[in-house]
Formats: C-alpha cells, sequence, structure tokens
C-alpha cells in the first residue's frame, strides 16, 4: 500500500512538473514572439507592422509628449521605448541605429538622474530643475562640435562600405544628411537632460530632415512619425518657452 502511495506521488509530481514546464515554455514563447519582427500586428497599405514596432512607436510618442509637459517621468518611458528599438533594429540589421538605441539608453538614464537630483527651483509643492537657455559661449561650442562631428561621422559612413565590406556591402545613401541628424540628437538629448531651451530648435531640425530623409528612402510610415515628432517639438519649444517666461517672471 506504502509503495503505490509512493509510485502515486511521484506520477503527480512528475505532472506538476510537466504541467509547470509547459507553463514557462509558454509565458517564454509568448514573450519571444513578442519582441520577433516577423510577428506582425496588423497590415497597413502592405506595411507589416509588428507588435514590437508598434508598441516601441506608441512608448517614443508617449516619451516625446511628456518631456514636451515638462515631465520627469518621459526618461522611464523612453527608457523602455529605446530598448524596443535596439531589438528591432538589431533583427533588421540596423547596427548603426543599434548603436544610437545604446547612446540613448545611456543618456535617457543620465537625464532621469540630472532631473532628479539636482532640482532647483520649487514650483507649487514640488521643485524641479530650471528651464533655462544655453549662454552664447555654450551655443557656439556645441554648433562646432555638431559641425566637426557631422563631417567626421559623414566621411565614415561614406566610405564604411570600403572599411567593412562584409558588415556593410552597400554604399551608406545620404551619409551626411545622416551623419547630422545623429550627431545633432546626440547633442539634443544632453541639452534635453539639462532642460535647455535650444534642444527643441535641434529636435526641429532633425525631424525636418527626417521627414525628407526617411520619404526619400521609401520608409513612409518612419516619414510619418517623423511629422507627429516634429509637431510634439514645436509644441515642447512652445511649452518650454512658456514655462521659463513663468518661472522668470515669479523670480
Amino acid at each position: 500500500m506504502g509503495g503505490l502511495c509512493s509510485a502515486l506521488d511521484r506520477r503527480a509530481n512528475a505532472s506538476f512538473v510537466l504541467a509547470a514546464a509547459s507553463k514557462d515554455t509558454l509565458i517564454m514563447g509568448t514573450i519571444t514572439n513578442f519582441f520577433s519582427i516577423n510577428n506582425v500586428f496588423f497590415t497597413f497599405l502592405g506595411y507589416q507592422m509588428s507588435y514590437l514596432e508598434f508598441v516601441g512607436t506608441l512608448l517614443n510618442l508617449w516619451s516625446v509628449w511628456l518631456v514636451t509637459k515638462n515631465n520627469i517621468f518621459t526618461w522611464p518611458v523612453g527608457n523602455i521605448a529605446v530598448i524596443l528599438f535596439g531589438i528591432l533594429f538589431y533583427q533588421i540589421h540596423l547596427y548603426s541605429d543599434l548603436l544610437e538605441q545604446v547612446y540613448f539608453l545611456v543618456t535617457g538614464f543620465y537625464g532621469w538622474w540630472v532631473w532628479l537630483y539636482f532640482r532647483n527651483q520649487k514650483i507649487g509643492q514640488k521643485k524641479e530643475l530650471t528651464i533655462t537657455y544655453n549662454s552664447q559661449r555654450s551655443d557656439i561650442v556645441y554648433i562646432l562640435i555638431i559641425a566637426i562631428g557631422s563631417a567626421c561621422m559623414a566621411y565614415i559612413m561614406s566610405n564604411i562600405h570600403v572599411y567593412l565590406p562584409k558588415l556593410f556591402p552597400e554604399k551608406a545613401s545620404f551619409p551626411f544628411l545622416d551623419a547630422l541628424t545623429t550627431v545633432m540628437s546626440f547633442a539634443a538629448q544632453i541639452l534635453m537632460a539639462h532642460k535647455k531651451i535650444e534642444c527643441w530648435y535641434l529636435w526641429i531640425t532633425v525631424d525636418i530632415i527626417g521627414i525628407g530623409l526617411y520619404f526619400a528612402k521609401g520608409v513612409i510610415f518612419v516619414s510619418f512619425l517623423y511629422l507627429i515628432f516634429l509637431i510634439l517639438a514645436t509644441k515642447g519649444l512652445f511649452n518650454w518657452r512658456k514655462l521659463y517666461a513663468t518661472a522668470q517672471a515669479i523670480t
């Protein structure tokens, strides 16, 4: 009798383990499918939108909307979006864009830290980092960095197919505009982390170039996305200038 009970217990335990393993496998399969670009959410005008790209796009838009409102949650939301887009770019072999997402992730945590720990102005019942303008000297430095950085990156990207033919078999398209928007985005991210109004002028310029650039490349959805970014960036510029004027009136 005892042996029979033991056998039944072992069989029950084995069934439980198999059920748990099947459940874990199902969960892992669901997660893996979500992060796959082949898992199509919907198709619009022939464009197949994956769950990964759709969620990443929504989070990117939400993040930009939050920063126009001077809301600190722009950073965690943006970081999640950056991770999702990094996974996306890895799967479609856009390694330069993947490295760009790594930069945005690092500066995303940096911006979150600056906004959180360098609050120097009391607004209502809370303290926030002050929205300010750059000094003229800082503007000149940023312009020089953008110009030199864009020229260097454009030269490298123009010849990347020669340096690394196995990784980049085709010649880069629009290397200067691509390099310019990348370097300007890097600079804008740092300026945004320090709540400098000039960041919006850079984002607006990047968005205008991006609309034409991605349209010329035939990536119509991304071009439309940059149009939305342009609208939000313009709104952000006016909102931050208004908040700056209000703060100056109080002080």
